[in-house]
């Protein structure tokens, strides 16, 4: 008996990580066979589609257009969610100057949103009957504003997964510099937040020596 509860606490610690919810990914150059051959490996049923103007004049296999259908003949669904879009203007007094990247800057500006909080609801209600995909362009999610909405997601429970590759999805770590507050995150300097400094990726408001900010 004392063996059996040896091997029960030995299998709980153990136990593998959680299986991702919700999941991203970025359309970069794929043909659309390779994207679609991903999505299904990974489960995928439904695509929800960030990309603030979903067409791409070099990649134009994967514009609103066109796409759409294709999914569905594949058995994936696709809904276009133009709220949770980038291209969004910083504010003057931005508490997100964390962010040196301006794109960054104004979408987690967006984040203190009404608006935002009403449509990462709506995401969060999809995902409880589907499996979903949030689609950007950028191949990598620390390039993109996924990574900011999955900040956002990770906060509210949710947890979020990055598709690389067929391998399993990358599961998705809090932006070093984000200040959590409930669910309110800011991304201040810093020097404001006393925060590791994040990858160079994410272009924090952090300057090589001998530089001033």
């Amino acid at each position: 008996m004392r063996q059996k509860k040896n091997d029960q606490h030995s299998k709980g610690s153990e136990e593998p990580e959680k299986t991702p919810v919700i999941l991203t990914i970025g359309h970069s150059t794929r043909s659309l066979g390779a994207f679609i051959d991903l999505l299904k490996t990974h489960g995928v049923k439904m695509v929800i589609d960030v990309r603030t103007v979903p067409r791409s004049r070099h990649n134009p296999q994967f514009n609103l257009g066109t796409l759409p259908e294709i999914l569905r003949a594949a058995g994936i669904g696709y809904e276009h969610m133009s709220d949770l879009g980038g291209l969004r203007h910083a504010l003057s007094n931005s508490p997100n100057m964390g962010w040196r990247n301006s794109s960054f800057r104004g979408f987690a500006d967006y984040m203190q949103t009404a608006e935002f909080e009403k449509n990462l609801e709506k995401l969060i209600r999809l995902v409880q009957r589907k499996r979903i995909c949030l689609i950007c362009a950028e191949a990598v999610p620390w390039r993109c504003h996924r990574s900011l909405i999955a900040d956002a997601l990770q906060v509210r429970g949710p947890s979020v997964g990055h598709i690389m590759s067929k391998s399993q999805p990358q599961p998705h770590k809090l932006t070093p510099f984000a200040r959590v507050d409930g669910t309110r995150i800011t991304y201040p300097t810093q020097i404001e937040s006393n925060a590791p400094v994040s990858k160079s990726d994410c272009k924090p408001v952090t300057e090589p020596k001998g530089k001033r900010l």
